[in-house]
């Protein structure tokens, strides 16, 4: 659906002109409505005086939404190089607004290509590829400094992945994820994406996942040990936590009755806040 404020042909055009068939092992599924793009970047907030980082932007449909509803700046990594040039024209109907970089979001260094932000915020909004969300998810909210370089994410991922990201303990969803995101972080979803939104239509339904970084809090443990113990925890979630806990070289019994929890506890059953107490006792000698 063409936006009426919108300088550039409908998506079905740009995607027709330069031949952008989705690629599978690229995780790519092209959203096509203009007038949704647009929902997403305003859920994002005022971007008016912000710096939008972007991964996998395909044809430019959300650049466009980011770019029409005012974003000062927009970064964006792009690692299909049949999409560069129709987001070269995205960039030269927004006088230049919008930089591409063509590369692999997991191993770039956002700061470097984003560069001076001039005290400007940083927010992430994205259409995730559906086979790297998860592992971008974890790269950005497991940074040893925190707060982070950016001010929120707000981004796509399949429905599943959105109930992972905000589900309570004693839930099937709750799991590493969960922790991790919501160990320094608020996290809801704002609203789903119909599978006819997209060029091919997934199998799934997409939801809009918001992410906004808390200040970590005095008495937490090191991201590194958390990880540990919640991955050791999971790996092994129908295992009590007296069993799965034991790779980590330490007695996981005085462990957990140093934290107040009980041995024969399970990993669904921890809330946040167990797993953290649980990882400051890692630390100690």
């Amino acid at each position: 659906m063409k936006n009426l404020s919108d300088p550039l042909p409908p998506l079905r055009e740009v995607i027709a002109e330069y031949g952008l068939s989705a690629k599978k092992n690229l995780g790519q599924n092209f959203l096509t409505d203009l007038n949704l793009t647009g929902k997403i970047a305003r859920s994002a907030g005022n971007l008016e005086d912000s710096v939008i980082y972007e991964v996998g932007p395909g044809p430019g449909a959300l650049t466009r939404g980011l770019l029409e509803n005012g974003a000062g700046r927009v970064v964006a990594v792009e690692m299909d190089q049949r999409c560069i040039q129709a987001l070269r024209d995205v960039s030269a109907a927004y006088d230049g607004r919008l930089s591409v970089h063509e590369g692999d979001a997991l191993k770039v260094n956002e700061l470097n290509l984003i560069g001076d932000t001039e005290n400007k915020d940083i927010h992430i909004v994205a259409n995730l590829p559906y086979n790297v969300g998860t592992a971008l998810l974890v790269k950005w909210m497991t940074g040893e400094k925190w707060k982070p370089w950016f001010k929120s994410l707000t981004l796509m991922f399949q429905k599943e992945v959105g109930e992972r990201i905000i589900a309570e303990p004693r839930t099937k969803a709750y799991g590493r994820l969960s922790v991790l995101c919501q160990y320094r972080a608020d996290c809801r979803i704002l609203f789903d994406i119909p599978r006819q939104a997209f060029i091919p239509p997934p199998k799934v339904t997409s939801s809009i996942v918001q992410i906004t970084p808390r200040k970590e809090a005095v008495n937490a443990p090191k991201q590194k040990t958390l990880e540990k113990v919640v991955s050791a925890a999971f790996n092994q979630r129908r295992k009590m936590l007296r069993a799965s806990l034991k790779g980590l070289g330490a007695d996981p019994i005085s462990k957990l009755c140093a934290a107040g929890i009980k041995e024969t506890a399970r990993a669904e059953e921890l809330t946040v806040e167990d797993f953290c107490r649980l990882a400051v006792e890692y630390e100690k000698k």
